[in-house]
Parts: structure tokens; sequence; C-alpha cells
């Protein structure tokens, strides 16, 4: 099992580029199964959810090859609309293939996929979506079974009680587009994943309008054909590395830089001490340019969660684990997924003043870190800690670093090549959270782009 052994204190200098967003890529390639023709992907990011979503689709007949990060697919095979447990269960977002499978093959069997590490995260409302369109939805032996000769336009209400569901406004979208009749989705999700899937559904020859709105309206069309699309850059590994740069106090340029997409973020960062200037004069987020640079001193800040435009529970951790090194008390709200804090006890490891009461973290500026073994328990909050041990006096060794690989792609490497001393550690033996292996210095590696 894989671990990070990161010695702390460097400055990070010099300039990354953002790959392609794992959140945008899951439901982009998932609506491929929408029809028979050929889709290319360009600047699809190298991670084990994209890979595990590639067998997800050969499984449901489709041809996936890869070429770097250029994805194509077509479907060969129509016959083939189960999507098992042993795929599912590797990656929650495989539910986005429910809403394509039903609306183009009329039946879809695919499995439950559960809870994760920070709570439940049901998918009533996807089924109450595509029930709406007309699908007869029957639950056996852990399946969701779905059904429809076809669907059918509807208006339909999205909103739960943590806000809209990203994944259920792109199921639900994608089944509509070849229902007959209007649809129209209220209270959906506006995050800029579905305004990037709603742009390649158009390219296939969907009807979407008022993507990255509340209400989404959707013409159902007989058919879709191929096309070509580029995936947005990721927002979630720009905003952890506008962190990094200010935990260490550093000066990194950033490219394809989505700035439009994290102006909650870049707010909150403004607060604390921490700039974030585009470079450039471009407006479309795959060609931003910005540098991050730091106060010497950090201050503290409030701030709660939101569905977008808000600040995005998956950098919420990330910057509490920048606020330990803030002059004062910061309070976090947790307003998505209230139980998302494993990475509190493990950032209390290396020094961190810590408060949690209920949805709500009290973070006590402590000014300095100091490394120790820690461990990973979901993606982002193995972020927050690999940031940490950057800041932090001494090594830290984060263990079970493959949540990481799930959503940034080769972690270690675009860290090193600014300047991080950071080593993967592979086929070690952990004992008490340490590797016991021996290693070699790493090697001096290249810039690291997408």
């Amino acid at each position: 099992m894989d671990a990070f052994s990161i010695h702390g204190g460097k400055r990070l200098t010099g300039t990354i580029s953002v790959d392609g967003s794992k959140n945008a890529s899951l439901p982009l390639l998932a609506s491929s199964l929408l029809t028979d023709q050929t889709i290319t992907f360009d600047s699809v990011p190298k991670l084990s959810d994209i890979e595990n979503m590639g067998k997800l689709l050969a499984e449901l007949g489709c041809d996936v090859s890869r070429d770097d990060q250029k994805v194509t697919i077509t479907t060969v095979d129509e016959s083939k609309s189960h999507a098992r447990y042993d795929i599912v269960r590797t990656m929650r977002a495989s539910v986005c293939v429910l809403g394509p499978l039903l609306a183009k093959r009329g039946e879809v069997r695919v499995s439950m996929p559960g809870g994760c590490a920070f709570g439940d995260r049901p998918i009533d409302l996807h089924l109450r979506g595509l029930e709406a369109l007309g699908a007869t939805i029957e639950l056996d032996g852990g399946n969701i079974i779905a059904k429809a000769d076809r669907l059918h336009g509807a208006t339909i209400f999205l909103g739960g009680p943590f806000g809209s569901t990203v994944l259920g406004t792109a199921n639900v979208m994608s089944a509509a587009t070849l229902a007959k009749g209007r649809t129209i989705i209220e209270s959906a999700a506006c995050e800029p994943e579905i305004t990037d899937l709603a742009i390649l559904l158009n390219a296939m020859g969907a009807k979407i309008s008022g993507a990255g709105t509340p209400r989404i309206t959707i013409e159902g069309v007989e058919e879709l054909g191929g096309a070509k699309h580029t995936v947005m850059p990721d927002r979630i590994v720009a905003g952890t590395w506008a962190i990094a740069a200010a935990m260490t106090n550093g000066d990194v340029e950033i490219e394809r830089f989505p700035l439009d997409h994290l102006l909650a973020v870049t707010d909150v960062l403004s607060t604390v001490g921490v700039h974030v200037h585009q470079t450039n004069t471009s407006q479309d987020p795959r060609s931003c340019t910005v540098q991050v640079v730091s106060d010497r001193h950090l201050k503290p800040v409030m701030f709660t969660t939101q569905p977008f435009p808000g600040f995005p529970t998956d950098l919420q951790a990330q910057t509490m684990a920048l606020l330990c090194l803030s002059r004062g008390n910061s309070i976090i709200t947790e307003k998505i997924y209230p139980e998302r804090f494993m990475h509190v006890p493990e950032l209390s490891r290396m020094g961190a003043k810590l408060v949690r009461q209920g949805s709500t973290v009290i973070v006590q500026g402590v000014g300095h870190l100091v490394g120790a073994p820690v461990m990973a328990s979901d993606l982002r909050a193995s972020a927050s800690l690999v940031l940490a041990g950057l800041a932090a006096e001494g090594e830290t060794t984060v263990s079970r670093v493959y949540h990481l690989d799930r959503g940034y792609s080769s972690m270690e490497k675009t860290l090193s090549s600014i300047g991080a001393d950071i080593t993967r550690i592979t086929d070690d033996v952990i004992v008490d959270g340490l590797p016991i292996v021996e290693t070699v210095p790493p090697k001096k590696l290249v810039q690291a782009n997408s």
C-alpha cells in the first residue's frame, strides 16, 4: 500500500498546469452510452476513478481507447445493461450510467453505490427524477432495476435537504435528451460540471438550455450522434494547488486555472491573505493563468460550504489545513456533508488545535505544524494532510494515498516539480503508520503539465 514521505518547509515556486476535471469527466464519459457513434474527449485526467469508469463502459458494450489524455469511446454492443457491484463499489459516480442506459437501451441494472467515509449519499433524487420521466424502478438484491419503453418529458424538482444533486441532475438531464417532449428540471445543480455536460450533449444533437442555472429545459430528440469535447479544468485540483502555494509562502503560477469557477474560494483566500492574480487576459477557464502569493502573516476567517457558486465542500479540508497557520480563530461550517471531518484528528496529530461542534469546527491558529505519521481516509482529507506535511517542520508520512490517486494525477510529481520534497513509497509495510522500506533520494522531475 503506497505512502507519501514529505519533508516540509520547502517553498514552492514555479509553474504547473491543472488537469481536466474528474467530477466532470465521469458523467461526460457515461454520456457516450447515449449514442452508437464515436465520442472523443481531450484533457481526460489519468486517475483511478477514470480507469474504473473505462472498465465499466467496456463491460457495458463500449470500445474504450486512451492515448495520453485523449479518450475515444464507441458503443459496439447495446445488449449489455448491468453495472456490477464489483465496479460500482470502487466509485460512487458509477451511478451516472443509470440515466444514459435507461434512455438508450430501455432497461438498466445498477448496483446500489452505498455510503462513503463521511456519511450516506443517497440517490433517491435520481430515482424520483427518472420515475417522473416514466421509468418503473424496483430494488432487487442490492440492485436498482429501471425500465422504460420510451421516457416522456416532465417537470421535475430535484432539491434535497443539503441542496441540489449534481450527479442526479446529470442523470436526469442525460436521460431527458432522448425523452419524448419537454423536460424542465427545477432546483437543478448549477455546478460548472453540469454546464460542461450540457455543452457535450448539445454538441451530440441534444436541445438543452439553462444549464448552470436552477432551471434546465430539455427538448427531447430521437437520437444523438458523435462529438468531440475538451474536459474543463478541475476546479478542486486548482484550489488545492493554490492552497499548497499559500501554505509554503510560495510563488506559483498555475495554468488552466478556472478562476470564474472559484470566486467563493478566492474571496476567502483574499481575506486570509492569499492573493490570486490573473496574469493573462483570457476569459476561457481552459486557458486562464494565475499567480498565487501570500502575506507573511495569515489572518483567520469564517466560511460555510454551500452548493455552487458557494464555497465547495471538496476544498473544506485543504482550507482547514491552511487556517491552522493563521493568527487567530477561524470557524468552518460544513453544510453539504455535516460528517465530513475525517481529517480533524489527523491534523491534530500534527499540532493543529481544532474543536469540533456538530457540523462546525473552530480552528485555533498555531503558526506552525509538526510532521507526524498520518492516515488518509478519503480523497480530500488526504489532500489536506499532504498540504499540512508540505508546511510542517520535519517529516510527515501519509499512508493509504490510493485515495489521492482517485482525484490527483501523480500528485507527488506535480508538487516535486515546484520544489516540494515528497516521495512516493511503494510496496511498503506499514507499522504504526510508518513505512518500513529502503528509499533512494528522489530524482529531479521535469515540470508536470496536463
